[in-house]
């Protein structure tokens, strides 16, 4: 397997990108699901930016080579066609969750017996205390509105489940593109068609997929979403997140209303009737953090040049030859691990997710020792993310290599099985 991993890598036309990104040194780092790594171009554009701000001070604002009072707007355009948007639909803005409260307010409005939010129980944390407390300020409970698709496995939905759900009770779907902790891919063309079928807006939440898999949000009529940016998209740690609203949508009032989302021609007339630009910057709150969000464009370059049908092609090379990588060398040492990401490529994001009732946080802890960065979920997960932009099939290799030699030595024994604050 070792010559198998070496001779896909000299066959992969990727290969050039990993020059460009800085690698920790003496590491595999396979946790770009949770950080993407800095690329030079994205530093590149960080110091620009840094410079504008040393040298023209206030007047970078229009006079910066991106000036930054269209920043937001011109990088939503560079990234529209990594998700699929049309013109105007993709803002560069805010964080995923206040983005979530600024989508959901608008397009939650129960009334009659639509007064319920059709969620899942395996999405990621923050998204359900924020459409919570959306219920909550409607003046209802979310013990009673908030409805959660059960998974078959404690894993992974079932996406005929979660129609089934769509009720006339149902005011507003909202799920995730692939799931944090298994990597399951939804069918989101399929569940936005039965959700409009019904009558019902359906939002995404796509952290774990923009950067990794194609998207369309435009042709399949997908209402809203939001994605951060430090994963796959590589902006760096608590970078600008995205917000997506259908062109359909553009003459809804945000509920959030705030400053940048003014039409950009009237900003400064001072006025205090809020008048919001006919887009996705209609959704946007406050001045936005130019130099936290500088990164993104230099690390949108780097993705737009490598191709997304590209990178998807070469990510879900990497996580199949893991998947037989590990089904090899596992078997007789592993037992009790299994692999819980879908099997098909069509429903697998871009990390493998392997699950261990009892040794999984030992063991991911083992893995690190060994210059190894994959992450750990709770209870009982191991997330391994292999990047098409800058990890190597050989890498794949080691990493399973490494969890064979762990668990047939049991190096795991060496570890607490206590969680630190980030894992």
């Amino acid at each position: 397997m070792k010559n198998k991993a070496l001779a896909l890598d000299k066959k992969d036309p990727l290969s050039g990108f990993r020059s460009r990104f800085y690698i920790p040194e003496n590491t595999i780092y396979v946790d770009g699901n949770s950080l993407g790594l800095l690329s030079a171009e994205a530093e590149e554009s960080l110091l620009r930016v840094l410079d504008e701000w040393k040298t023209l001070g206030i007047k970078g604002w229009l006079q910066g080579k991106r000036p930054w009072f269209y920043f937001a707007e011109q990088i939503g355009d560079i990234a529209s066609p990594l998700v699929g948007a049309e013109p105007g639909e993709l803002i560069f803005t805010g964080t995923t969750t206040v983005n979530i409260h600024a989508l959901v307010s608008t397009f939650y409005h129960p009334k009659g017996k639509r007064t319920k939010i059709l969620a899942d129980e395996v999405n990621f944390p923050s998204d359900i205390y924020a459409l919570k407390g959306q219920i909550r300020q409607k003046g209802l409970d979310p013990a009673e509105e908030l409805l959660m698709a059960p998974s078959h496995d404690g894993y992974n939905l079932d996406e005929d489940t979660i129609v089934s759900m769509m009720t006339e009770e149902v005011a507003l779907v909202y799920l995730p593109s692939v799931l944090y902790a298994s990597g399951q891919l939804l069918d989101m063309e399929y569940l936005t068609k039965e959700a409009h079928r019904r009558n019902i807006p359906i939002g995404f939440d796509c952290s774990h997929s923009a950067g990794a898999v194609p998207h369309e949000f435009s042709k399949w009529g997908v209402d809203f979403a939001v994605f951060c940016s430090y994963k796959y998209l590589n902006g760096g740690p608590g970078c600008t997140a995205f917000l997506y609203i259908n062109k359909k949508h553009f003459h809804k009032e945000p509920m959030t209303p705030g400053w940048f989302g003014y039409v950009k021609e009237k900003q400064f007339d001072m006025l205090h009737e809020f008048e919001h630009a006919r887009s996705a910057g209609g959704w946007q709150i406050s001045s936005p953090g130019v130099l936290g969000a500088s990164t993104m464009e230099g690390s949108l370059k780097i993705i737009n040049e490598a191709g997304i049908e590209n990178i998807r092609e070469k990510s879900l090379k990497l996580t199949t030859f893991l998947k037989e990588l590990i089904r090899e060398m596992l078997p007789a040492t592993g037992d009790g691990f299994s692999i819980i990401t879908p099997e098909e490529d069509h429903r697998r994001g871009g990390h493998i997710a392997l699950a261990h009732p009892k040794i999984a946080l030992r063991v991911n802890e083992a893995l690190k020792a060994r210059g190894i960065v994959p992450d750990f979920r709770a209870p009982d997960i191991i997330r391994i993310a292999p990047v098409a932009l800058y990890n190597t099939f050989y890498e794949v290799f080691q990493v399973a290599a490494a969890l064979s030699e762990i668990i047939r030595n049991k190096e795991f024994l060496q570890y607490d099985n206590r969680r630190k604050p980030i894992s």
